[in-house]
């Protein structure tokens, strides 16, 4: 018997956006190396090595998000505990919609996302670390 999916990916993402701050790329990209503020990349590994990295961005799998807020966790991550805005970030803007709204149902605040991702920041001028093995590549921060 074929399952009966009742809410697509779609809504649960409208749902999210409708419960945590998002950010536009360019207000974004003023938080990028601030003290009070910690820019959380949750995409994959592969697309990190793939299309590069924001300077100072802390990598949390979105797969581990959940074990790395928890203090009870024995995954814990420190960088959880800090006073800071968390802003999270995905490729395209639906994930770190999710995951955003996951960490503030979690407890963890003030939390916001970026509107449209690396991708969008990429495409606004936002600092990107590029990776080494990108061939025709210069490695340097824009």
């Amino acid at each position: 018997m074929p399952q009966n999916i009742t809410t697509g990916y779609k809504a649960l993402c409208e749902a999210a956006e409708r419960e945590v701050e998002t950010l536009p790329t360019e207000e974004a990209i003023k938080l990028a190396g601030r003290d009070d503020t910690v820019l959380i990349d949750i995409r994959d590994i592969r697309e990190l090595q793939r299309e590069g990295r924001v300077p100072g961005a802390f990598h949390c799998p979105r797969g581990m998000l959940e074990f790395w807020i928890d203090p009870q966790s024995s995954y814990h991550k420190k960088v959880f505990a800090q006073d800071k805005k968390f802003v999270f970030f995905c490729a395209g803007g639906l994930r770190s919609a999710l995951a955003a709204q996951t960490a503030q149902r979690m407890g963890l605040k003030p939390v916001a996302h970026i509107k449209g991702g690396f991708g969008a920041w990429k495409k606004a001028g936002g600092p990107v670390d590029l990776p080494e093995d990108m061939p025709g590549e210069h490695h340097e921060r824009k």
